[in-house]
């Protein structure tokens, strides 16, 4: 749960401070946002990660020309980063941080899930997508009813992702296998530059979420996990 809100943009910001210019990223930057987030890699291993990379790229950019033009750049050094802190960690407990659940306040979550269940209400789906998105709308309804007692934060996290990955099958099933096929195909492009430094695991985890992020975004729907909280 640390920097539960701030993963996404606290990344975001601090590579577009060391590469000293402003750099959108990319559905593939963000697919490898995801892929870090759900392996559990702490925001400190990545922001040291790339960190890593770019003080490399800068002691030897006078013979390159290339520049860093996207996160999957830095991905080896963050999973070097990972690793060490994994290391370094071990036979140290952990204190729970009261800070770790900054923010969380049940009404911003409530708002989240109803906004959530508004747009797939309205989203341009039919058959199979349609009536899922439309059962899961009325999940989330019942989700964003004010507990009795102190949420369970993970419990919440847990179903979101499992109505999320619901959503997803239910898109993929009624997407044609020409669309598809183009969509793979777009991240296999993106992909290519930087294969070498990934792992085979980490490529198939990156498209698998390129595909998600693309079809959702395709649809004009929204992501459900609590990771995607708006922080105003």
């Amino acid at each position: 749960m640390e920097n539960y809100f701030n993963y996404f943009t606290e990344i975001e910001d601090h590579f577009q401070r060391r590469r000293g210019s402003i750099l959108l990223l990319s559905t593939l930057d963000w697919a490898l946002i995801d892929t870090w987030r759900e392996a559990g890699i702490p925001l400190e291993a990545v922001l040291r990660g790339i960190d890593t990379a770019f003080d490399r790229y800068d002691a030897r950019k006078r013979s390159t020309s290339r520049r860093i033009n996207g996160l999957a750049w830095c991905s080896q050094e963050v999973m070097t980063a990972a690793e060490d802190m994994r290391e370094a960690s071990l036979g140290t407990a952990k204190p729970q941080s009261d800070a770790a659940r900054a923010g969380l306040e049940w009404e911003r979550i409530a708002g989240h899930l109803n906004q959530a269940a508004a747009a797939l209400k309205v989203a341009p789906l039919t058959g199979l997508a349609a009536q899922t998105a439309s059962e899961i709308a009325d999940r989330l309804a019942i989700l964003a009813t004010p507990p009795e007692h102190a949420p369970n934060l993970e419990d919440l996290e847990r179903n979101l992702t499992v109505l999320e990955e619901k959503l997803l099958n239910a898109l993929i099933a009624t997407t044609s296998e020409g669309a598809l096929t183009a969509l793979r195909e777009q991240s296999a492009q993106e992909i290519a530059p930087y294969r070498r430094r990934m792992q085979a695991l980490q490529i198939r985890q990156i498209e698998q979420q390129f595909l998600h992020k693309s079809l959702l975004e395709s649809h004009n729907l929204p992501r459900l996990s609590l990771f995607y909280m708006r922080q105003d």
